[in-house]
C-alpha cells in the first residue's frame, strides 16, 4: 500500500493516521487532529498493516530506524527473536509486517513529515506548520 501524497482541500493538508483505537494515546491525538480542524485518513494498522515500501518511507518521514519504532515490550517482539542486537533493518521490518503491534503508534503523516504522536501534543507543530 503506497502513502497517499499530500493534497490540499478546501486549504487544509491531508493527513494521515495509523491508528488503534484501543490506545489512549492514538485516540488522544486523533481528537487533537480533529480539534484543529482536520479530518485524517484513518488507517488502522492492525487490520490493514502497511507493506515494506510503506513501512520504509514512514521510517525515513520519521527519521528514525526501524528498531526506535518498535514495541519492545510486546510479545511478539521475543517470538521475532528481535532482542539480539544484531537483526538487520530488513528482518525488524519483516517482522513488523507480521506482527503489527510491534509498530509504535500512533503515526501522524503530513506531506513528507511524520510524527509518533507520544505525546499526543507533539503533532501539535505538524498542524501549524505547512509540510515541506
Amino acid at each position: 500500500m503506497a502513502l497517499p501524497a499530500l493534497n490540499r482541500y478546501s486549504g487544509n493538508m491531508k493527513i494521515l493516521v495509523y491508528h488503534n483505537p484501543r490506545c489512549s494515546k492514538s485516540r488522544q491525538t486523533l481528537e487533537l487532529i480533529r480539534a484543529h480542524g482536520h479530518e485524517p485518513e484513518v488507517i488502522e494498522y492492525l487490520k490493514t498493516p502497511p507493506d515494506a515500501t510503506t513501512l520504509r518511507q514512514v521510517l525515513k518521514q520519521l527519521g528514525i530506524s526501524p528498531r526506535e519504532l518498535l514495541r519492545c515490550k510486546e510479545t511478539e517482539y521475543q517470538l521475532a527473536g528481535l532482542e539480539h542486537a544484531d537483526c538487520t533493518d530488513d528482518e525488524i521490518i519483516a517482522a513488523m509486517i507480521r506482527y503489527p503491534q510491534l509498530i509504535e503508534r500512533p503515526i501522524v503523516v503530513a506531506g513528507n513529515k511524520a510524527m509518533l504522536g507520544r505525546p499526543p501534543e507533539k503533532i501539535i507543530s505538524l498542524l501549524t506548520n505547512s509540510p515541506s
